[in-house]
C-alpha cells in the first residue's frame, strides 16, 4: 500500500472531528501511524536504508509528542484513538 491521496484522504475522513478537520491531533496520530507502518514495512525490506530510518524516528518522536499533548488534554479521546489504532500495549 503506497501513501496516495486517496489514502489519506479515506484516514482523514475516519479521524476527523468536524467537516473541515484537517489538524486535529487524531488525524494528524492516524496519518503517522499509517506512515510509519509503511516505513517499517520498507526498511524490513531495505535493511540498509539509513535515510528512511532517520524520518522514521522523528515520525514516531513527532506522534509520541502529540499523543502525550491529546494524553494531557482529553484523556477519553487519547484512550479511543489508541485503541481504535491498535497502538501501544
Amino acid at each position: 500500500m503506497a501513501f496516495t491521496a486517496a489514502v489519506k484522504a479515506e484516514i482523514v475522513n475516519s479521524y476527523k472531528q468536524g467537516n473541515n478537520d484537517t489538524g486535529s491531533p487524531e488525524v494528524q496520530v492516524a496519518l503517522l501511524t499509517a506512515r510509519i507502518n509503511y516505513l517499517t514495512d520498507h526498511l524490513k525490506a531495505h535493511k540498509h536504508d539509513v535515510h528512511t530510518r532517520h524520518g522514521l524516528t522523528k515520525m514516531v518522536s513527532q506522534r509520541r509528542k502529540l499523543l502525550r499533548y491529546l494524553k494531557d488534554k482529553d484523556l477519553n479521546r487519547y484512550q479511543q484513538l489508541i485503541k481504535s489504532l491498535e497502538i501501544r500495549g
